[in-house]
């Protein structure tokens, strides 16, 4: 095993492994320290979106759904399926399995590339003078060795943000992590933070037969998205059963017996719940632990991230960091696609990440995505803009699918008719908002989209008449 390498990635995750995988198709030697344990302490690639976030929470999502639907749709459709039976520890092995093919292949591909990869913890050391890098790399059996590198690229990640008036025990009041394996439904189950994972991982439960109460701080829902789309949102989610309560801030958490005892405050004063599991979601915050030795030359910032620049360069030579651990939204595409750029510019290629294109999404039901700007900040920007809205309740394809709830939302300028942002909230919303995506990289008017057929009956001509209706040109539905 060399202890020489073209490049050296510290951190396996969504945004390590395609860094890494990409700099050895640049025809570059690269080896990739990783350092996730699993709870039986073995080791995996794919940090904690295959392993503990994405992959397995979408594998959940996906299974309660259709148990849902069982439940309470397919009578619609003539399927008549009886006294409904819920196997639990079938639908975690599913899970698991997923999980595990999907890390095996990360292992796979870096064979297949030429990647050495090397479980363990690296960090980057100080400095010293023109040249290579170098990085400490301590295997899980505690044995070091130093290695060099012409380019490190850091992507260490996130992990969740703890509540110090809320100690997890790993049982009753648990992470994100934890809520992925409970091994019975709660009857009662408390989520504090109504943000992505909060909502997704409450509308996994609340599926499966759990009576699921979100509190949330701040007084508006989704603040980071549109308004329409949060409200419709809000409302959807609450008429499924959740019961979503904003304002309302936790003040302590305790376990008393079988139940945890929460307290919190919101517009109606002091208030006490009990469940039986309580997750913790407030967000996560980049994880840096031990990452780098004094005088390294990179800096952190007073939240914690790394400081780079819009390439993902750090203050140190060749040295770059992408992901969680750096600013912008944690999202597993953004690092990925960051992981890309970084192990083009390594190779002296060209790489570049439009930050202004950046899709969200949440795996609930119905799915809610967005990608730009939303009507406020459009509005806030002085552009003169033009809005148009299409609901899925007038999809043939929706109708079809006993999903007609929300609807697709463009934002343009009204000057250059240039596409600022769209916001869908229905079936298959992250699945739709890619044509958004495609659109704005390259700079589409929403005559583009009016001009561009869409197969009937889909899901995507919603997009289509949301272009249409921003001119007041709708076929499907009445122009507002």
């Amino acid at each position: 095993m060399s202890d020489r390498y073209d490049v050296i990635v510290i951190g396996g995750g969504p945004g390590g492994y395609p860094a890494a995988i990409r700099a050895a198709q640049n025809k570059l030697s690269v080896a990739c320290i990783d350092g996730w344990q699993n709870r039986d302490g073995g080791h995996a690639f794919g940090g904690t979106c295959l392993n503990a976030g994405c992959i397995p929470s979408k594998a959940l999502l996906e299974s309660s759904e259709l148990f849902h639907r069982a439940g309470h749709e397919f009578k619609a459709h003539g399927i008549g399926v009886g006294a409904l039976q819920l196997d639990l520890a079938a639908m975690h092995k599913r899970r698991t399995d997923i999980v595990k093919g999907m890390t095996a292949g990360i292992a796979a591909l870096f064979k297949s590339s030429g990647v050495v990869g090397l479980p363990g913890h690296g960090r980057l050391l100080a400095a010293s003078g023109a040249g290579d890098r170098q990085v400490e790399y301590t295997a899980f059996d505690g044995s070091k060795r130093t290695l060099a590198a012409g380019t490190v690229i850091l992507a260490s990640g996130s992990v969740p943000v703890d509540l110090k008036t809320v100690p997890q025990d790993g049982k009753r009041i648990v992470d994100s992590w934890g809520a992925l394996e409970f091994e019975a439904v709660p009857a009662r189950l408390g989520v504090i933070g109504a943000g992505v994972i909060g909502l997704e991982l409450g509308s996994v439960w609340q599926r499966l037969g759990a009576k699921v109460t979100v509190l949330e701080a701040g007084d508006e829902f989704l603040s980071v998205a549109d308004r329409q789309l949060a409200a419709e949102a809000l409302k959807q989610l609450r008429k499924q059963g959740l019961d979503i309560r904003l304002g309302a801030k936790v003040s302590s958490a305790a376990v008393a017996g079988d139940a945890v005892d929460v307290a919190f405050t919101d517009a109606q004063g002091s208030q006490t719940l009990a469940f039986d599991r309580l997750v913790v979601a407030v967000g996560r915050r980049p994880y840096t632990k031990d990452l780098l030795a004094e005088g390294s030359g990179v800096e952190i910032d007073a939240r914690g991230f790394i400081v780079v620049d819009e390439r993902c360069r750090t203050g140190a030579p060749n040295v770059f960091a992408i992901g969680d651990c750096v600013r912008g939204p944690m999202l597993a595409h953004k690092a990925k696609d960051e992981g890309v750029m970084v192990a083009e510019l390594a190779a002296g290629r060209y790489g570049h990440v439009d930050y202004d294109i950046v899709p969200s999404v949440i795996y609930t039901a119905p799915e809610i995505a967005w990608v730009g700007q939303s009507e406020a900040q459009a509005k806030a920007s002085g552009a003169n803009i033009k809005v148009g809205a299409f609901p899925f309740i007038a999809s043939g394809r929706a109708r079809a699918m006993e999903s007609t709830g929300g609807f697709a939302k463009i934002v343009a300028d009204a000057d250059s008719d240039r596409i600022l942002g769209v916001h869908i909230i229905g079936p298959m919303a992250g699945e739709l908002i890619a044509e958004a995506c495609l659109a704005m990289e390259y700079r589409a008017s929403c005559e583009d989209l009016q001009r561009t057929m869409h197969a009937h009956p889909t899901l995507s001509e919603a997009v289509h008449e949301a272009a249409l209706a921003a001119d007041k040109r709708a076929i499907d539905t009445l122009n507002r």
